[in-house]
């Protein structure tokens, strides 16, 4: 995963979210290629590499497909003020709460 952005970029991902636990690995452990997979766990089979890059590309787009709730979130007023807004909206018969929500709903529309 890349620690900048979160978004899945290995075959790792793909692997630590199919099972629980410490189930697989890779000799050696600094080469982490297909090749090197080792499956620790018995019960458990190996992926073919197919199956994990296909689903490496399906976790890599639904991952993209979500930018624009990621930009959202971080441009939403906190909750704190959010209410505030509500609360005067009330008091004052104004709409500023919805102001400000649409304006980032507006700006970072759902695809």
């Amino acid at each position: 995963m890349d620690r900048t952005t979160g978004r899945p970029n290995h075959i790792q991902d793909v692997l630590v979210k199919m099972h629980k636990g410490q189930w697989f690995g890779f000799h050696p452990y600094d080469n982490k290629v297909y090749a090197n997979l080792v499956i620790h766990d018995g019960s458990k089979s190996k992926p073919t590499e197919s199956e994990l890059t296909t689903e490496l590309a399906s976790m890599q787009a639904a991952f993209d497909a979500a930018e624009y709730k990621r930009k959202r979130e971080a441009e939403y007023p906190s909750v704190q003020e959010q209410l505030d807004m509500l609360y005067h909206d009330q008091a004052d018969s104004t709409t500023t709460f919805q102001t400000a929500i649409k304006t980032v709903k507006d700006k970072y529309p759902k695809p």
